[in-house]
């Protein structure tokens, strides 16, 4: 079963999502793409006032969630086109090796476009938590989904 656009209702509410954050993965992806002292080296870390221990960039919290997004549009057969972007992202608390993370995603709002046959736009606000129930980042995004045929 696919879940289109018409399926969608403002005030949907899903939760889902399971990942494990590893101090590897968490080094692995500082060295690549954000090689700040406080995502790679302990002395660094636990010097900074913010973090005290190595912590994942936000960038990298950003695309665990993107990866249990995903994971769960495929379970759902949600029919996503991609999206023009985000309104919001904010980072609320480090994210540690050890960590385990899941999601809360709720539908704000649904337009249909005037120029675009086949498509509607879903506002999206998604709430990633850590395995205390606290919320560690949060984004608003803009998701171009497909309809059905008319």
């Amino acid at each position: 079963m696919q879940t289109l656009f018409e399926d969608l209702e403002i005030g949907r509410v899903d939760r889902f999502g399971h990942y494990d954050v590893t101090e590897a993965e968490v080094l692995d992806f500082a060295r690549r793409y954000d090689a700040q002292p406080f995502h790679l080296d302990a002395e660094a870390a636990a010097a900074n006032p913010i973090f005290g221990r190595v912590a994942a960039s936000g960038w990298h919290t950003a695309s665990m969630a993107m990866a249990m997004t995903v994971e769960h549009w495929r379970a759902i057969g949600f029919a996503s086109l991609g999206s023009p972007g985000l309104d919001e992202l904010s980072w609320l608390k480090p994210v540690y090796p050890g960590d385990t993370l899941r999601i809360e995603a709720e539908v704000m709002g649904l337009r249909l476009p005037s120029s675009l046959a086949g498509i509607g736009f879903a506002k999206v606000r998604t709430i990633v938590f850590n395995q205390a129930d606290e919320p560690v980042m949060r984004q608003v995004a803009t998701i171009m989904v497909g309809r059905r045929a008319e």
